[in-house]
């Protein structure tokens, strides 16, 4: 392993690295918008509405992301849409995350006794007041381990748009191969840092996690 090679290409591949951490939060912060929207109505009495969030989770979740991006890139244009390469990807893993979430998101809620849905009901309070001062604040303690291993399948899972030109940790890792035609470098590199981040990540989500427990 050439050390002098691995001193030229590290700040190369970390100054990728804020790109992959950068798609990896506004994905996962819209997925959770969406999730939560999307569960919401998977709860929803009205059969109309239950079959379409319902149909977007069994599409989303049944499909490869891959599939998903290459849609969203090079599918789109053919109808007139044409998406930069960070819209793109935002676009798919966020929608990807959003089906994800919202699974997460409405077992957690179920996951509410009954007896507070009542009591809040017996207060007068809306659907909408129930849920969010209610129920969902009671939720998030349940849903840290979860949302925190989804955010670690996302951060892993944006090297997958690297297939549409996306400038990130994985792209610059092949594109270092390319110009110097030595695989061991720069994915050894890029290995090491995806290493690092889900360390780092899954260490803050367990220090959250422990700070939300209650007895």
């Amino acid at each position: 392993m050439d050390i002098n090679l691995l001193q030229r290409i590290f700040p190369i591949l970390l100054k990728a690295t804020t790109v992959t951490v950068q798609l990896t939060t506004i994905s996962v912060v819209l997925g959770t918008v969406i999730g939560i929207i999307v569960a919401l109505l998977k709860l929803s009495k009205n059969k109309l509405i239950l079959t379409v969030a319902s149909l977007y989770t069994w599409i989303i979740r049944g499909t490869p992301m891959l599939l998903q991006l290459f849609f969203f890139y090079y599918g789109l244009p053919f109808v007139g849409i044409k998406l930069e390469p960070m819209s793109a990807a935002i676009i798919g893993l966020s929608l990807n995350s959003g089906a994800y979430m919202a699974e997460i998101i409405r077992g957690g809620i179920l996951s509410v006794d009954k007896g507070q849905f009542e009591a809040c009901k017996a207060l007068g309070f809306t659907y909408g007041q129930t849920m969010r001062r209610v129920i969902l604040p009671q939720t998030i303690r349940v849903l840290i381990p979860s949302v925190g291993n989804e955010f670690i399948t996302m951060l892993k899972d944006t090297s997958l748009v690297s297939a549409i030109a996306m400038e990130e940790l994985m792209r610059a890792a092949q594109q270092v191969y390319s110009s110097n035609f030595r695989p061991m470098e720069p994915f050894f590199v890029a290995a090491c840092i995806y290493l690092a981040l889900t360390t780092v990540f899954t260490t803050l989500f367990s220090i959250w996690e422990k700070k939300l427990s209650v007895y």
